[in-house]
């Protein structure tokens, strides 16, 4: 009778952390969840998890640390083909799309800049304010996507195949799924948004 007892004891005890999990999804739930809205959800999932603990289930904060990661490869690939538009013994045409793609993410950057410092403002906007910014940070995000597929064609000519054109697109590729997901977690913050305000 004891060890009966006992069974269902520790039946009763799995019984209840089981319907704990179910009932009370973790922070990084959310993330996985709200990535599955994303083109690219493998990778936001990779890179928002270690935000997930200031994230928790806050729509707004989700949206920022996808543009925020967005930003920081932005600022890398920047970089990286203002290196490659500074060295020598590239052909005339190659060195124009650098040029190009310079300044193409010099605007994609300031445009995630804007993005990330308008988000962060969002909580103190209500209505038609809130609405109006979140245009802005919808605007922003997609011109930064925008640009960098701009870089890209930049090297579409089939004059320009080789490591150079190889190299530029790996990396704007890279960044434009950042980007992507970004876009799609601003796009779901303002869905959800509306779905709470306007809950009757």
């Amino acid at each position: 009778m004891e060890k009966l007892l006992f069974y269902l004891l520790i039946l009763l005890i799995n019984f209840q952390y089981i319907t704990c999990a179910v009932t009370n999804p973790t922070p990084l739930d959310f993330v996985k969840t709200s990535c599955k809205t994303t083109r690219h959800p493998a990778l936001c999932v990779n890179s928002l998890s270690n935000y997930a603990g200031s994230i928790q289930e806050n729509d707004q904060q989700l949206a920022k640390a996808a543009i925020a990661v967005s930003l920081n490869n932005a600022k890398s690939a920047a970089a990286y083909v203002s290196k490659l538009a500074g060295t020598s013994n590239i052909k005339p045409r190659e060195s124009q799309a650098l040029k190009d793609c310079v300044n193409s993410m010099a605007s994609c950057v300031a445009s995630l800049t804007q993005s990330v410092q308008e988000l962060g403002k969002m909580a103190q906007f209500k209505g038609p304010n809130f609405v109006w910014h979140m245009k802005n940070v919808q605007t922003w995000v997609s011109s930064a996507l925008t640009n960098q597929n701009i870089c890209i064609s930049g090297f579409s000519d089939g004059s320009m195949n080789g490591q150079l054109k190889d190299a530029v697109n790996k990396k704007m590729s890279s960044v434009s799924q950042f980007t992507s997901n970004a876009l799609a977690l601003v796009n779901r913050f303002s869905v959800r948004h509306k779905e709470v305000t306007h809950k009757p």
